[in-house]
């Protein structure tokens, strides 16, 4: 019976020693890319907050100011004027052109059919 108890007793040990250092070890690792994943991302937010915080910086100047009146606003100074330059129209190709006047000949079915009935009054 002695014999039979010492595979069992090491089995158990062993069993034990797993659970003591494979667990432990795999929270240890599981943990460290975790760090490694959040420095990335505090890395990648930090540049983020520098790029905004000079944006924020360059908005408080008066020459940014002026800049984004006159380009999105379309604000000019007192005494000045502004000026709108429209695009030139642009060529109809001749296959757009014969497309139109055929859709401008075409009257349609309903046209067709009211003068179908009414063609004999």
């Amino acid at each position: 019976m002695k014999r039979a108890a010492w595979p069992l007793m090491v089995s158990l040990v062993v069993v034990g020693l797993l659970f003591l250092a494979v667990f432990p070890t795999r929270t240890y690792l599981g943990q460290r890319r975790y760090l490694k994943e959040t420095a990335e991302r505090v890395a990648v937010l930090d540049a983020e907050n520098a790029r905004l915080a000079a944006r924020v910086s360059k908005l408080n100047t008066d020459e940014e100011i002026e800049r984004l009146a006159r380009e999105q606003y379309n604000l000019v100074r007192p005494g000045e004027e502004a000026y709108a330059i429209l695009p030139a129209p642009t060529p109809e190709s001749p296959a757009e052109e014969e497309a139109a006047a055929a859709a401008d000949d075409d009257p349609g079915f309903w046209s067709r059919a009211w003068d179908t009935l009414t063609f004999w009054s």
